[in-house]
């Protein structure tokens, strides 16, 4: 299996079809990952890039809205339609669906702007979290553990991936709050290209986003019938900034109710700049779950 890296930098290097329709269609290949699903991150990134390139020069992506509508199939290739919906003084808007065997999995919306003056303010970033260098890997938290999945997230993610609480991959001791934050870089140089960054964060901001929800009712990832899967995501950029630098992504969740919870997301720069925002909704099932564990 090639470098996690090279993969995902392979995964946006999306192929004219020549196809002739009223969208703009390309392909991409499939990222491999250990339970044969396309992985959310991947094709939210590669969908954006697909619209992005049919951006006019000079606009960049700020926001877009996703739904996934079915599973993956990580052995396939997937095709994007990037249908040019608007094009106005300063915004474009591109819908993308991304499809594999003829039926969409994800249908995605994005928006396109030219950099322009204006009003500025943000949200502080945390103070006095640990730096990402004193924090330990996913390697090395998860270093003797002998399952498929964690050694895909020990050594084949495209991200390195550092908590500032204690993991919840297969224990989650820790105190029950639904709030968490990770440091996150990607693994290796990236080109030096804005659509690049922006979608390298928008891969790596499905990423342990549902993690507060399980943090909350303590129930590691590790637990028996655990069943998960992202409804939709949301995400804005606020600022350009580098994927392949030290970024910390806080997250919370404000709810969870009828086998749903919704999580909240901020990625703020080493230097404290709120590049993004990100909110995701997806389905929650735990096995023997009540009312009372729930709300207690």
């Amino acid at each position: 299996m090639s470098d996690p890296l090279a993969s995902f930098l392979t995964s946006l290097d999306l192929v004219d079809t020549g196809a002739r329709t009223s969208e703009d269609i390309s392909t991409g290949p499939s990222e491999w990952m250990p339970q044969g699903r396309v992985f959310g991150g991947q094709v939210l990134a590669q969908s954006l890039v697909a619209a992005g390139r049919t951006a006019p020069e000079g606009r960049a992506a700020h926001s877009m809205h996703g739904y996934f509508l079915r599973p993956g199939d990580a052995n396939l290739p997937i095709t994007f339609g990037v249908d040019r919906i608007h094009d106005g003084r300063s915004f474009s808007t591109r819908r993308t669906q991304a499809y594999q065997e003829g039926v969409p999995i994800l249908s995605m919306i994005a928006s396109f702007q030219e950099e322009q003056p204006g009003l500025e303010h943000q949200e502080a970033m945390p103070e006095g979290l640990p730096d990402p260098e004193s924090l330990p890997s996913a390697a090395e938290a998860l270093h003797g553990v002998d399952h498929p999945v964690a050694k895909h997230w020990a050594t084949s993610r495209a991200f390195d991936l550092r908590h500032v609480e204690q993991p919840i991959y297969f224990t989650a001791d820790g105190e029950r709050t639904a709030r968490q934050a990770v440091w996150l870089r990607a693994i290796g140089r990236l080109p030096d290209d804005p659509i690049v960054h922006r979608a390298a964060l928008a891969y790596a901001s499905d990423y342990a986003i549902l993690e507060p929800i399980l943090r909350r009712h303590g129930a590691p990832w590790g637990t028996p019938g655990l069943k998960m899967a992202s409804l939709d995501h949301a995400m804005w950029w606020h600022r350009d900034g580098r994927a392949d630098e030290w970024v910390l992504y806080t997250q919370e969740s404000p709810s969870a109710s009828s086998g749903r919870g919704l999580s909240l997301g901020r990625i703020f720069d080493r230097a404290g700049r709120l590049l993004a925002t990100v909110a995701q909704e997806g389905m929650v099932r735990v096995p023997g779950a009540s009312r009372e564990t729930l709300t207690r």
